[in-house]
């Protein structure tokens, strides 16, 4: 069966057994969500930052203390995603299958909306999407802009791109807008180093895609934002997902398109 159309559970149960991919094009029309999971003593601290940096960490779902499902999610937040990314005292130290010895009784997940969300949306527009055609990992970035902090928690904004043929940027902000829960409209377009990015072709997270004559990179707000802030901030103890490596929800994307 094609990725494509898979349920939220057969993926689900795929990644428990063990596969290990990036998740952009699977499970058509379901929601796809960032994993950050922090201390309880941080859980409104990172409530106030994402309310401060709406765009980069649109917030979908919170769970409570030690669980490992949420409204939106019926899996195991421990063992069904494809790829996980553990962090003590801010430093990335370990990428993980699973997590079920490292999820501890005090963590909160959060579930930060994905742009992969509006990726079937564009190809509706006849917008490309360059990772899905050459069948790797979206490009992300860390940009030289800083978000607004908070008393304990700051750090970069990340941005994903893709790069769009020029006449159709207009269609591709217009298209991504209508989803302002899923970080929306790009942030910018055109030149990298106006967000402090050096060159595209080594993207901070992903994998680099070819960037054709007369195409433009579009960048977008991304929810690995909050993981940038762990590191920065040095929190002591949190598990994200490993980017691109996503959480398939129970929700549907058009529950996030705004009309």
């Amino acid at each position: 069966m094609d990725v494509a159309d898979l349920s939220p559970a057969q993926a689900r149960a795929r990644f428990r057994n063990g596969e290990r991919v990036p998740t952009a094009g699977w499970c058509r029309g379901w929601t796809q969500a960032n994993l950050i999971a922090v201390p309880k003593p941080l859980r409104y601290e990172l409530l106030l930052f994402a309310h401060r940096n709406p765009q980069a960490c649109p917030v979908l779902d919170v769970g409570e203390p030690g669980q490992w499902t949420t409204a939106l999610f019926s899996g195991d937040l421990r063992t069904d995603l494809p790829g996980y990314r553990l962090y003590v005292d801010g430093r990335a130290v370990a990428d993980l299958g699973e997590v079920v010895r490292e999820w501890r009784a005090d963590l909160v997940p959060f579930l930060i909306g994905c742009s992969f969300t509006f990726e079937s949306a564009l190809l509706a527009a006849g917008v490309p999407v360059r990772h899905l055609e050459q069948g790797v990992n979206v490009p992300m970035y860390r940009t030289a802009v800083e978000c607004r902090p908070t008393s304990t928690l700051s750090g970069p904004l990340v941005v994903s791109m893709r790069p769009v043929p020029q006449p159709l940027v207009q269609t591709a902000v217009e298209v991504t807008g209508r989803y302002p829960l899923v970080h929306g409209a790009p942030v910018h377009v055109g030149d990298p180093k106006a967000l402090g990015i050096a060159e595209l072709d080594r993207p901070d997270y992903g994998d680099p895609v070819e960037v054709r004559d007369g195409e433009l990179p579009v960048f977008w707000a991304c929810g690995v934002t909050p993981q940038e802030a762990v590191m920065a901030s040095g929190v002591e103890y949190a598990i994200g997902h490993l980017p691109g490596h996503m959480a398939i929800t129970d929700a549907r994307d058009e529950s996030y398109l705004a009309i």
